[in-house]
Parts: C-alpha cells; structure tokens; sequence
C-alpha cells in the first residue's frame, strides 16, 4: 500500500499528467492512421523524451504504445486496413460486421474487449508485484544473461518461417552492438579507423532508420489511399456487457496476452493466434470465425491489449525489453541513470506502481475518448499518405540530428531506412535488428560481470534461478528441433507419395 500511495503522488503532477493525456490522445490518433503505427511515433519522440523527467517521458511513451492498439481496430474493422500490424487479426471478424451494417456494434466490441485486455493485465502485475518484488533481486549477472539469452532465442524462434533470416538479423543487431570504443579495455572494435565510429552505432538512430524513415520512404513512393467511411450511427456505450456475456472468451484472451508480454521475443501476434484458435475451437458457432462473429473479435482485441502492460514486466524487473517498443523506452531509462533491473523493485517501487497507475488510467481515458469522438477521427483516415511521409521524414532527421547534433548519425540513419525499406519489400522482420542490439549488449556486460566468479561451465548454472533459466533454454531449443525435424519428415514423406 505504501508503494500504491508513493506512486500516486508521484504520478499527481500536472507535468505528468498532461503526459498520460497527450500521450492516450496521440496513441489512438496515430494507430488510426494506415501506415504509421506506434514504432514510428515513439522513434521521432524518443529524443524528445530524453529533455523530459524520466516518469514524464515514459508515461508519454506508455500512452502511445498502450493507446496505439485501440486506434488501430479503427481502420481495421471499417475499412479492412488494421491501423496497426497487431491489428490484421481484427480485420477477419470486424469488418464482415461492417458489411453487414454493424460498424458500430463492432466497434463498441472492439473498444470494451480492449479496455478488457488492459485491466485484466494490470490486475495481474499488482497481484504479482510482492512474488515480483521478492524474485528480482534474485537475479544477478548470471540469472541476467541467460534470460538475455533466452530472449533472443524467443526472438528466433517467434518468427516461424522464418528463422534463419530472424537469426541473421539479430547476430547483426548483436555485431551493432559492438562496434565503437570498449569502455572495459579501451579498445577500439570494428572503428575500421573511422573516427565517427568511436562512439558506436547509437540504438534510437538505427530505429529511427528501420522504423520511421523506412515507413515514409515507403510512404513517398505509394500511391495515396483514398479512404471514405461511413459516419457511425447510434452511441458506443453498452460493449461490456457483450463482453461480460463472453468472459470466458475475453479472460483467457486476456490471461494469455499477459503470458505472451512477459515472455521475450513472442508479443501480441502469437497471443492473437493462440486466442483466435482456441475461440474458434470451443465456440458453438465455429463457422461463423472469419464472417463477423462476436467471440472472434473479443478474443483479438482483447489479447493484444494484455501484452503492453505485460510486456513491461521483464523490462522494468530485470532490464530485458520483450519487443521493440520497450527496447526504445529503455534508452529513456538509461539516460535518466535509471537503470531497470532488481534495484528498481528494491529501492523504487513506488516508480514502478507511478507507471502502472499510469497504464490504467490510459486505459480509461482511451476507452471515454474512443467513445465520444469516433466520428470525428474518421477525419484522420483521409489524410494523404504523402503528406504523412514528408512529416515522418522531416521529424525522423531532426529527431536524429539533435541527438548528438550530427550529420553522422543522419546518415547512418538514412542508411538504415534504405535497409529497412529493402527488408520490407522482401517481407523480412525488423524488430530482431533492435533487439539484437538491445540483448547482445546486456549479454555482453552481464557476462563480463559474471565470468570472475564463475570457476567452470557447470559453476554457471549451480544457481536455482539459473538453472530453471537453463532448463527452459534447453527445452524451447529441444522442442523447436524437435518440431523442425517433423515438418521436414511430413514434408519429405508427402513428396515421395506423390
């Protein structure tokens, strides 16, 4: 309770205050929009947030990431275009609802099975914040690096079909991450002798690249989309009693974003999917998946909300961002010298309930906002894509120069939009990049940090904690190769019948 009432006051500051609201507002704006999306957002405004005090800053953050998903089910259910990626699995349910003239009930579908998502989760990190508490400081330089470890393992292993480019692009995030002057030795890696090297390949340039300036080269180069909806008739109110009618539904799509967030490297596509599934396998009217049904909606909107709270747990306990966004707030906290980890649970946890009490008032405010002003963000759906790139563009050099006032790091950005775009074309991941840099640097130190104590291979895993770590490491990497040697015997079996 002390945590509780430390938080509150901390987060009963106008400054953050104005925070949680512009950055709910600017969420649900953004995700509305097809095309941009909340990785963009936050890259242009991670160096904003660096002049901001830490709990401001990522409370802005928090908003848009937690908010963005909402705004997304917009476009997505009304005009088949998800606002946002995590959104495609929306446009299955929602928009057959549109054409059958019930744009507004699924909406209100969409909007309460959300807000469901997010309470349900942060429910569960206060009823986990004592057990949480109580297992971070557990963890030391080893515990820390296998985690590390098996986040990007996770990483690899999310992208199904498509691992070996997943596991290339993150052994390039890791090579990133080490490039520039060793702070240990004072040695000087992979510099080639270029001076502008020194100082390393900075993360919030390399994101800005990938994300922002990719999306408007892509943008620029696109024909504008011309998108005309229809007005929503009749008032929003009343979705959580459908909800409350389908709880089953909506609490284990909730239960199993909230798993899926704390894990590294899964996020809300797999938790969609496994939602989706196991609603359309325990429905009494399975047939209707796919052609507007009620459970199908609930299941994706509700998963994908869970995951942002929970994706922050592994972050703010042991430092280890789960997905991109919370590798970018990362930076925030590093260069405030607030380091995420054990010592926060132990000497600030009234910051931590500070950002949780945050994440539930998002939600809240989100929620009432959606339902008073739908018609009017219709508006934003019929902005020109090209106007939104020269904004993007401009807002990702300025973003990137004023960093480390450098012409350097714009080019180095430029650079990496133009790989970003390449990736995109050939339908390629981009998050292992960030994450691979975000990892391989927490591997690289806490092993450092560890190695002195440790006598042999085994002395490394003589630890409870761990040797869990190691065991679930060994059984995700067993069972992947387990599954790949069925695929290619079924396959292989299925090209000699024929």
């Amino acid at each position: 309770m002390e945590a509780f009432l430390g938080g509150l006051d901390l987060l009963l500051n106008w400054q953050v205050l104005a925070a949680v609201v512009i950055g709910s507002v600017g969420g649900v704006i953004i995700g509305a929009i097809p095309g941009v999306g909340p990785p963009i957002a936050i890259a242009i405004l991670l160096p904003v947030s660096f002049a901001l005090p830490p709990l401001v800053g990522l409370t802005m953050l928090l908003g848009i990431y937690g908010s963005s998903m909402y705004g997304g089910a917009l476009p997505a259910i009304l005009i088949n275009t998800p606002g946002t990626p995590v959104n495609a699995l929306t446009t299955y349910d929602g928009y057959p609802l549109t054409q059958k003239g019930e744009a507004g009930r699924a909406l209100k579908l969409a909007y309460s099975a959300s807000l469901f998502g997010g309470l349900f989760s942060i429910a569960c990190f206060v009823l986990m914040a004592p057990v949480l508490a109580w297992i971070a400081p557990q963890f030391g330089s080893r515990e820390i690096f296998l985690a590390a470890l098996l986040g990007v393992i996770m990483v690899v292993f999310a992208h199904q079909n498509q691992m070996l480019a997943a596991g290339m692009l993150t052994a390039f995030g890791i090579f990133l991450s080490t490039i520039g002057l060793d702070t240990t030795s004072y040695t000087m890696r992979f510099t080639f002798g270029q001076s502008w090297l020194v100082s390393g390949v900075d993360l919030i340039v390399v994101t800005t690249g990938l994300f922002a300036l990719s999306q408007a080269f892509v943008l620029l180069v696109d024909k504008d989309e011309d998108f005309k909806p229809e007005p929503i008739k009749g008032s929003l109110f009343g979705g959580l009693g459908e909800i409350l009618r389908h709880k089953r539904i909506a609490s284990f799509a909730a239960g199993c974003g909230t798993v899926m967030g704390i894990m590294p490297g899964v996020g809300e596509f797999t938790a969609q999917f496994l939602s989706y599934t196991y609603a359309r396998r325990t429905s009494a009217t399975p047939e209707e998946f796919g052609k507007g049904s009620a459970e199908g909606l609930i299941a994706s909107e509700s998963a994908n909300n869970a995951v942002p709270v929970a994706a922050t747990i592994p972050l703010l306990a042991l430092g280890i961002p789960g997905e991109a966004l919370t590798a970018m707030m990362l930076s925030v906290f590093y260069v405030h010298n607030v380091v995420p980890g054990p010592q926060l649970f132990q000497s600030h946890m009234d910051f931590v309930m500070a950002l949780y009490i945050a994440l539930f008032a998002i939600n809240i405010i989100v929620f009432l906002f959606l339902l008073s002003t739908t018609n009017l963000l219709l508006k934003v759906l019929q902005i020109p894509t090209r106007l939104l790139g020269v904004f993007i563009f401009l807002l990702g050099f300025v973003g990137v120069y004023t960093l480390r006032n450098s012409i350097n790091d714009c080019i180095i950005a430029a650079g990496f939009g133009v790989l970003g775009v390449i990736l995109r074309r050939l339908d390629q991941p981009i998050v292992p990049i960030i994450l691979g840099m975000v990892l391989g640097n927490i591997m690289e130190v806490k092993l450092r940090s560890a190695m002195p104590r440790i006598d042999g291979p085994l002395d490394f895993v003589n630890r409870p904690i761990a040797a869990i770590i190691f065991a679930i490491i060994v059984f995700v990497v067993a069972r992947q190769i387990r599954a790949t040697y069925l695929n290619w015997r079924d396959g292989h079996q299925a090209t000699e019948d024929q």
